[in-house]
């Protein structure tokens, strides 16, 4: 059974061209066309929304899958490598930076943010301190499971794996497998 990414190699030379032709338009208009086509499930409305990523990220890779149903807000702040996939109901937020290395695969319903609320001042209500801006980090090779919430500030290592319905805080350390609430280790991938 050929894959999609053999398909996606084939046809990289039209996409090349396809990509270069869109440069003229606005951003504005992508990050309009990215909203329109947000829930559309077909490959064309996929391959819109790589062609919006390419044109108003801070940098978009090859072979980036964005699947329905995907909020992407801030995105001049988000950086993306290549091969990578955004499965269906995520949120991303990248007001502080957002950075998703290559070969990372983020499954369904999972949220990523770089902002926090500020809470110190028990004079004011916390909705009235403002936010404080985190870059959060995803190096390459990364698998993060279904339902994860990767909070602001946070560095996920090379060849790590986030297991379904952990949330992460912290730095993740590179080839360790981690779940719950906060994210633990759980165990280190070793080579066989």
């Amino acid at each position: 059974m050929k894959r999609k990414r053999d398909k996606i190699k084939k046809l990289s030379g039209t996409i090349d061209i396809v990509i270069k032709i869109s440069k003229i338009l606005p951003k504005s208009f992508y990050i309009s066309l990215l909203k329109f086509v947000r829930h559309h499930d077909n490959y064309l409305a996929m391959f819109i929304r790589y062609i919006c990523l390419k044109n108003c990220a801070k940098s978009c890779g090859n072979n980036v899958a964005v699947f329905p149903g995907v909020y992407l807000h801030r995105i001049h702040f988000l950086d993306i490598g290549d091969n990578v996939s955004i499965h269906p109901m995520c949120y991303i937020d990248a007001s502080g930076g957002v950075e998703i290395g290559n070969d990372v695969s983020i499954a369904h319903n999972s949220t990523i943010i770089s902002e926090e609320h500020r809470y110190s001042n028990l004079d004011l209500n916390i909705r009235d301190q403002g936010c404080i801006l985190k870059p959060t980090t995803i190096h390459n090779n990364v698998w993060i499971g279904a339902g994860c919430r990767i909070l602001a500030g946070s560095i996920i290592n090379s060849g790590s794996i986030v297991a379904a319905g952990a949330v992460v805080k912290n730095e993740i350390q590179s080839n360790l497998i981690v779940g719950g609430i906060p994210a633990k280790t759980i165990k280190e991938r070793k080579m066989l």
